[in-house]
């Protein structure tokens, strides 16, 4: 079975994006290693999901900078990868590589990782991955965290019913200044 991976961005202080989505607290002094990490999470990957307000963002932009700079570690393969775009209001895709999900996005999921192939990563937003982490569905947590902290934004664990406890896998500091703190799951 294929495993579900999350890559997700966030404050110190646990916030994905700003009151209204902003990313403006993102640092962006990427590293030759940290991009390697990056990269390497989406060639163990053939399928990207993401919610539709981060679909109409990064799909778009990821098209773009794969175009106007070919050598970008990361642009084309974002650009090349299946794209499934969770949403209960577009009714067709006008991005490449990409798919609608339209149903109950529980049964898609596990339907997507019963079939054959590599693994699954998820981008976000923050409203879907938190439906995703309530219904137990990420197998494996990549935390970004970047050194900024705010007031207040948005969250991805704040709709948890229980507490949920995990197993560290690694954390790793990147010359960037980014933190990757990446766990899985445990199942209580």
């Amino acid at each position: 079975m294929r495993k579900m991976k999350l890559q997700m961005q966030m404050t110190i202080n646990g916030y994905v994006g700003g009151i209204n989505g902003e990313n403006n607290w993102m640092t962006w002094e990427s590293d030759a290693e940290f991009i390697s990490f990056l990269s390497s999470l989406i060639d163990t990957s053939d399928t990207l999901l993401l919610g539709r307000k981060t679909a109409e963002g990064i799909i778009s932009y990821w098209e773009k900078e794969a175009a106007q700079n070919p050598a970008h570690p990361f642009a084309q393969k974002i650009t090349d990868i299946h794209k499934v775009v969770f949403t209960k209001t577009l009714d067709k895709s006008t991005w490449s590589n990409t798919t609608l999900a339209k149903g109950d996005f529980v049964k898609e999921i596990a339907d997507l990782k019963k079939q054959n192939g590599k693994d699954i990563l998820v981008f976000g937003g923050a409203g879907f991955v938190s439906s995703l982490i309530k219904e137990g569905l990420i197998d494996e947590y990549h935390l970004i965290i970047n050194p900024t902290a705010m007031r207040e934004g948005m969250t991805i664990f704040g709709d948890l019913d229980k507490i949920q406890r995990f197993t560290p896998l690694q954390s790793k500091l990147y010359p960037g200044g980014k933190t990757v703190l990446s766990f899985i799951p445990k199942n209580d």
